[in-house]
């Protein structure tokens, strides 16, 4: 059976090709515009065409995501949470703690063996913890995105604090901090353990047990991985493209209602 899954995140939006829940076809990442319906249709004629498939031969199609309900071609609609799990068992079976850290929001999801959600904590009323706090960091230091997860390793022992409460006021910090005269480096390493230690308070809120997998377009960046690798003492298990995992998730969900419904 050929399933698939779109998720329309705030920043991203993904689509997934799955055959049999076995073998994953084609994927395709795009811009969330600011019409959902229309970057959905967009992100599946993407990931089809690295398929030799149509429209026609997906036999189900589950969207997820903050836009999920604007997908009128999907057959149903599932949360992210659930979708998240579901993809990160289905990669790693020994996963039993997951952190997705997506474009505005931060979820801290426990799990059993087969990817049900026990318990889960969202961080979805600031963005810090986020990659959008990220992208603001960058930004004030004048760095691109990619380069601030290996510099911030290269920082001081002692870093510059830097608030992990707010966008606004970390921008607020880092401007200070550079007046101060304080390099770039060593301010960019603050920003890089205010973001940790904020997802390790959610973490630490579901509990946390091995093994441990990051989901989402920050699972890219090395500061934030080595740093959670530091704090719980065990290497993260993250996928080859980290950021399709919920449009993988939903097409599993897409291959259980398949069958429910041709039986």
């Amino acid at each position: 059976m050929i399933t698939g899954g779109i998720d329309i995140g705030s920043l991203s939006t993904k689509a997934l090709i799955l055959e049999n829940r076995e073998t994953i076809l084609g994927w395709s990442i795009m811009l969330t515009g600011p019409a959902p319906v229309e970057s959905a249709s967009a992100v599946l004629d993407a990931a089809l065409k690295e398929t030799n498939l149509c429209m026609a031969d997906i036999k189900y199609l589950v969207a997820t995501g903050y836009g999920r309900v604007n997908v009128p071609f999907a057959q149903a609609s599932v949360t992210e949470i659930s979708c998240h799990a579901r993809g990160n068992n289905w990669l790693f079976p020994s996963v039993r703690t997951i952190l997705d850290m997506g474009g505005q929001d931060c979820k801290a999801i426990r799990c059993d063996e087969k990817g049900n959600v026990l318990a889960f904590a969202m961080n979805d009323k600031c963005a810090a913890g986020t990659g959008r706090y990220l992208e603001r960091v960058a930004s004030v230091l004048n760095l691109d995105l990619e380069q601030i997860g290996p510099l911030s390793l290269q920082g001081a022992d002692k870093h510059v604090q830097i608030t992990n409460t707010c966008v606004v006021f970390a921008e607020e910090d880092i401007i200070r901090s550079i007046r101060e005269g304080h390099n770039s480096i060593d301010i960019l390493a603050g920003a890089m353990d205010a973001i940790v230690d904020r997802v390790v308070a959610l973490l630490e809120r579901v509990g946390v047990e091995e093994d441990l997998c990051v989901s989402g377009g920050v699972a890219k960046n090395a500061g934030v991985v080595g740093r959670l690798q530091q704090r719980f003492a065990l290497k993260p298990s993250i996928a080859p493209e980290p950021q399709v995992i919920g449009a993988l998730g939903a097409a599993l969900v897409a291959a259980d209602m398949g069958e429910l419904n041709a039986e």
